[in-house]
């Protein structure tokens, strides 16, 4: 059974950083894509950032390029965000989401996403 634990969600002041973890167990780690979705209230879950963990590329949404990091540890099937340079729009539930497809690229393309973990609660505030 594939399980997704995200951790690392708290309340930060604007311009403040944190990292979220992403903990996979019961998923073939390599060669995938991982990405890191949110949600804020009243809003469509949007893409943030994806890592492909066979070459380790990696995508940006716009709105949060040059501020965040995706970044994975093979060793630990984990998965991090870096958020830096915060703002008060950052706020939202983040969500790690796995694709099954071997091999191929997704992106950000949230139906390509077969399991997704419990999400995290980050909160900026100005």
């Amino acid at each position: 059974q594939v399980q997704l634990v995200e951790s690392g969600g708290v309340s930060v002041q604007a311009g403040g950083s944190l990292r979220l973890s992403c903990a996979a167990s019961g998923y073939t780690y390599s060669s995938r894509c991982i990405a890191w979705f949110r949600q804020a209230p009243g809003k469509e879950r949007e893409g943030v950032a994806v890592i492909y963990t066979g070459s380790g590329a990696t995508h940006y949404a716009a709105a949060v390029k040059g501020r965040f990091t995706i970044s994975q540890d093979n060793a630990k099937n984990t998965v991090y965000l870096q958020l830096n340079s915060l703002k008060p729009e950052d706020t939202a539930m983040y969500y790690c989401a796995a694709s099954s497809k071997k091999g191929l690229w997704v992106g950000l393309a949230r139906d390509e996403y077969n399991y997704w973990g419990q999400g995290t609660q980050v909160t900026v505030s100005s």
